[in-house]
């Protein structure tokens, strides 16, 4: 892979605080003229560096006020216990995000709810029912003071 140069990281940057814009306006944020800053979003995007563009959802405002991370360790002396609770946790839909991770746990989960009353029922009757866990530990957000999105550019 190519290495980004200043410019390049400029435009990324642009499009992770405003993910939204036109060409012609993320090439004014950025210093550029619409058609060079064009030619870079298409090359970053053939390259796989730029994977689309997507909407950041505001959860609170469609009444999901409650958040919370679950970390999930599993029970490894089954054969396919990572492939099972993988394809069961895909299917709730309260479920926003599903990673796996080295060490101790090995999921997270970000799971919403309406309120707590709404996170208890989804917690008995849907994530304690998935298989092969050994070890859940729920963190409930109290605020966010930070999210860059992996902004590291």
């Amino acid at each position: 892979m190519r290495e980004l140069d200043e410019t390049d990281r400029r435009i990324l940057r642009v499009m992770l605080r405003e993910g939204d814009l036109t060409a012609a306006q993320i090439a004014e944020r950025a210093g550029l003229s619409a058609a060079p800053c064009w030619r870079r979003i298409d090359r970053m995007t053939r390259e796989g560096i730029i994977l689309g563009r997507s909407a950041r959802i505001d959860w609170a405002r469609l009444g999901y006020a409650v958040r919370v991370f679950l970390r999930v360790t599993l029970d490894k002396t089954a054969p396919r216990a990572f492939d099972e609770f993988v394809a069961a946790a895909r299917e709730l839909p309260e479920v926003v995000t599903l990673q796996t991770l080295l060490g101790r746990v090995d999921v997270r989960m970000d799971v919403i709810a309406r309120d707590l009353d709404h996170y208890r029922r989804i917690y008995r009757e849907k994530i304690l029912p998935l298989p092969h866990i050994a070890d859940l530990e729920s963190l409930l957000l109290v605020s966010e003071l930070k999210n860059d999105d992996w902004a590291p550019v």
